[in-house]
């Protein structure tokens, strides 16, 4: 794989997150020939799995069927996969879980970076995330740090959409057009069963970001009521040598 292949790289907290909050995203990206590699910090067993301990499954019965759909889902967007089984409720902030991303960040050398806002009052895992996935940013870009691969350069971090934004402080100052990958995202949406209650969610939520979206790029631009949309935030300044 060539060396200056653009690459998306997406830290997700649980197996569900990568796909309600950025699966547009993913999907756009496998489309245009990027590598796309999403890292599950965990499972979300047991947090985001009620109706299978409702059912009465054990622990590791429902890791393996959430780490199931999530590969499956991650299929159905185009993107490879990794799970780190750091455990959720709560996703604990550690060192080791920082060197391990560091040591992805090296690998993939991502031009891209998609992860949760830093602020979740409903959910602590996402912020830890977040955090973790920032201090690992960082790090990898240190020439001194003992890893693996090249030192990372400055790829952006756009935080994606929390599932109560007005109460993360989420002001998305990026609407992505998605209409295009939105299918593979419904679709890896559908892979994932202990969640159905999101599903039609999210689709109406990709309906109204794409209403947003079609509204603030102005006419003749090819939207129409179809546009399915993500919204993002852009956590570091954009560098640019003029104003578009």
């Amino acid at each position: 794989m060539s060396d200056s292949q653009p690459a998306l790289l997406v830290v997700s907290a649980h197996a569900g997150d990568f796909v309600w909050r950025a699966g547009g995203a993913i999907a756009a990206a496998a489309r245009r020939g990027e590598r796309a590699v999403v890292v599950c910090l965990s499972y979300g067993e047991r947090g985001e799995s009620a109706r299978a301990w409702r059912e009465g499954k054990g622990l590791d019965e429902i890791k393996a069927m959430r780490r199931g759909e999530a590969e499956d889902a991650a299929a159905a967007l185009g993107a490879e996969v990794e799970f780190f089984d750091a455990g959720d409720y709560p996703l604990v902030e550690s060192r080791e879980v920082v060197d391990r991303l560091v040591r992805l960040y090296r690998d993939v050398s991502p031009t891209v970076v998609l992860t949760h806002p830093l602020a979740d009052p409903y959910n602590g895992d996402h912020p830890a995330a977040a955090r973790m996935a920032l201090d690992a940013r960082v790090l990898a870009q240190a020439i001194g740090y003992d890893a693996p691969g090249e030192p990372l350069g400055a790829p952006p971090v756009f935080f994606f959409e929390p599932h109560q934004p007005e109460q993360c402080d989420f002001k998305p100052n990026v609407l992505l057009d998605i209409t295009d990958a939105f299918a593979a995202k419904r679709k890896a949406m559908e892979c994932l069963a202990a969640q159905q209650h999101m599903w039609d969610y999210y689709t109406d939520l990709a309906a109204r970001r794409g209403v947003q979206l079609t509204r603030n790029a102005g006419p003749n631009l090819g939207f129409t009521t179809e546009t399915k949309g993500e919204a993002y935030m852009r956590y570091y300044p954009q560098v640019a040598r003029e104003l578009a």
